[in-house]
C-alpha cells in the first residue's frame, strides 16, 4: 500500500509493534546518535524506529531508524519482501511494441501502463504549509542533530533538494547532506557527480547569481527512497516514486520560490544558493565508517521555512555498517538489478554487501558463455552511472549464491590466480572515498573468480567440486530422524 504521508507509516510501524516511543530527555548533540546506533546494531525485534518525544532544546520529535531493517524497508515501500519491486519492474519491461501485429495487446497493456506512470498531481493548499514562516525562518527550532564528536557541526541528514536546470527547467531531487552553520544558512553538499551539482555549475555558467532550491523533510517513505534512487539524469524522481506508490505524487508550489515540494512533507525549507559563495563544510561522520574531510560547497541560503503543525523531524544517523542506510542501499540493488540484467543479460544477481557502503563491493553471478566475459562485465558495470565508484567487482559463476559471502570467499580464494584473475583499471571515484591517493578517482579492482577455461589460458585440468550423490542424500534424508542427531 501507499502511505499519504510519513504519520501513516508510523502509525502501521507502531501497530505492528516496530516503532518505540523514548520519553526520557534526550540530547540531540550526540545522545541520540548513541542510543540510535545501539539500537540499529542490535539483532530481531530489538531493533525497531524510534520517536524520540523530549528532545532537548526543541518542542519537535525526532524519528530515527525507520528504514533500519529489511521488513521495515519493505513496508516503506509497500511490498512485501524488496524483490517484489523488481518482479514489478521485469512485467512493465514486458510491455510490448504497439504495432498492427500486436494490437489486441493494448487492451491489456493500459493497466499496466496507468500502474507505471503516475504523474505529480499540483494541489493549491497542503499540510506542509499549515505554518508559513517568510519573515524570520529559524533553523534554532528545528532539533537538527550533531551526529559524531569530530562532526563540523549539526547536520541535516535525510533532507530532499529540489533544483531545476536552468537549461531544461527539468526538476531534480537528491540527498545531500545539510551543514547548519546558522539559523538561516546551511552547506549544500552535492556531491561533483550529483545532478544538483549539475544544476548548479549550468546556472553558473549561463551567468546566474543564484539557483533556487527547495528541501523537504519528513516525506512519506517512498519518496524518501526516491531521492535516494541513481536515477538517470532526464527521469524525475517524483515520477518514480509515483510508479514505486502505484499513486500520484500529491505537490505544491512554494512561498517564496518557483519551486514544487510534496505537499504532505512535514518540514519545507525554502531558499537559493549563490553560484559564486562557497564555504568550508565538514567533517561529518559518514556512512563509510570514517569522517569525510572538510571541503569548500555550496551555501544555502533560507528564505522561508513552512511545516505542518506540530512537525516530526525526520532524521538519520549514519556510520559503521550496519546501518539505516545500509537497508535503502539494499532497497536500490534490488530494484535496479532488473535494468542492469536488461543491459547485461548474463548477469543472474548481485550482491552489494552492507560492509561494502554501498559503493566499494559488488559480487556478481553470470552465466559464462565465452572467454573473458568477466571481464566485459566488471567494465559493463563500471560505465553505468553511479556503478562507476565501485571500487571492488567480484565476478563468480552463475551456481553461486552471491547472497552467501561465506560462499563467495571460498570461491574467491580458491579459485584466483592473482596474475591472471585481476583486473585493476582507474577511474571516477565516490567523492567519501579516503583510501586513494588523488580526490574524487583512482584505482579499481575487479576480480574474476568464474572457472578459467582452456581459452583464457589455464591449459591445466580444472577439478569437479565435491558433491554428495542425490540417491545418498535421500537415503540419509529417510534415515535422519532415527540417527537422533537434532
Amino acid at each position: 500500500m501507499a502511505y499519504k504521508d510519513l504519520r501513516e507509516f508510523m502509525a502501521d510501524l507502531e501497530g505492528k509493534g516496530l516503532l518505540r516511543r523514548i520519553r526520557t530527555e534526550v540530547d540531540p548533540e550526540l545522545e541520540i546518535t548513541e542510543i540510535t546506533d545501539r539500537v540499529s546494531k542490535m539483532k530481531g525485534g530489538k531493533n525497531v524506529a524510534l520517536l524520540f518525544e523530549n528532545v532537548k532544546g526543541s518542542k519537535m520529535p525526532v524519528l530515527m531508524n525507520a528504514f533500519g531493517s529489511y521488513e521495515r524497508m519493505a513496508m516503506a515501500l509497500g511490498v512485501q519482501k524488496l524483490d517484489d519491486v523488481a518482479d514489478e519492474l521485469r512485467e512493465m519491461m514486458k510491455l510490448p511494441y504497439v504495432s498492427l501485429q500486436n494490437k489486441m495487446s493494448v487492451v491489456t497493456m493500459i493497466p499496466m501502463i496507468k500502474r507505471a506512470v503516475n504523474f505529480p498531481k499540483y494541489v493549491k493548499h497542503a499540510p506542509c504549509q499549515e505554518v508559513v514562516e517568510t519573515e524570520h525562518p529559524n533553523l534554532d527550532e528545528i532539533p537538527i542533530l550533531t551526529c559524531w564528536p569530530e562532526d563540523g557541526g549539526p547536520f541535516v541528514t535525510l533532507p530532499l533538494t529540489f533544483t531545476k536546470n536552468p537549461k531544461t527547467g527539468k526538476r531534480n531531487v537528491g540527498m545531500y547532506r545539510l551543514q547548519k552553520y546558522d539559523s538561516r544558512t546551511t552547506g549544500m553538499h552535492w556531491h561533483i557527480h550529483k545532478n544538483g551539482a549539475e544544476n548548479f555549475r549550468d546556472a553558473r555558467a549561463a551567468g546566474e547569481g543564484r539557483i533556487e532550491a527547495a528541501v523537504a523533510i519528513g516525506t512519506d517513505p517512498v519518496l524518501t527512497y526516491a531521492a535516494t534512487a541513481p536515477l538517470p539524469r532526464d527521469i524525475d524522481e517524483m515520477v518514480f516514486a509515483g510508479f514505486l506508490r502505484h499513486k500520484s505524487v500529491e505537490m505544491v508550489k512554494c512561498k517564496t520560490v518557483d519551486i514544487e515540494v510534496p505537499a504532505t512533507a512535514e518540514i519545507i525549507l525554502e531558499g537559493y544558493v549563490l553560484t559564486s559563495e562557497m564555504r568550508r563544510e565538514g567533517p561529518f561522520g559518514d556512512h563509510t565508517g570514517y569522517y569525510s574531510l572538510a571541503d569548500d560547497y555550496p551555501v544555502f541560503h533560507i528564505t522561508a521555512i513552512t511545516h505542518r503543525n506540530d512537525p516530526i523531524y525526520f532524521s538519520t544517523v549514519v556510520g559503521k555498517p550496519p546501518m539505516e542506510d545500509c537497508y535503502l542501499a539494499k532497497a536500490t540493488e534490488r530494484i535496479f538489478l532488473p535494468l542492469l540484467q536488461q543491459m547485461q543479460p548474463e548477469i543472474r544477481d548481485i550482491n552489494m554487501p552492507l560492509e561494502g557502503v554501498f559503493h566499494d563491493c559488488c559480487i556478481v553471478s553470470i552465466q559464462k558463455q565465452y572467454p573473458m566475459q568477466a571481464r566485459k562485465v566488471m567494465h559493463a558495470l563500471w560505465g553505468m552511472g553511479q556503478m562507476m565508484n565501485v571500487k571492488m567487482i567480484i565476478v563468480v559463476d552463475d551456481h553461486v549464491d552471491v547472497q552467501d559471502v561465506s560462499e563467495v570467499a571460498w570461491r574467491v580464494f580458491n579459485n584466483i590466480d592473482a596474475k591472471h584473475d585481476l583486473e585493476i583499471v582507474e577511474g571516477p571515484l565516490d567523492v567519501l572515498d579516503h583510501s586513494s591517493p588523488m580526490a574524487k578517482w583512482g584505482a579499481k579492482l575487479g576480480v574474476d573468480a568464474t572457472k578459467t577455461w582452456p581459452e583464457e589460458g589455464h591449459a591445466r585440468a580444472w577439478p569437479d567440486e565435491i558433491r554428495m550423490t542425490d540417491a545418498i542424500k535421500e537415503r540419509v534424508d529417510a534415515k535422519w530422524k532415527e540417527l537422533g542427531i537434532d
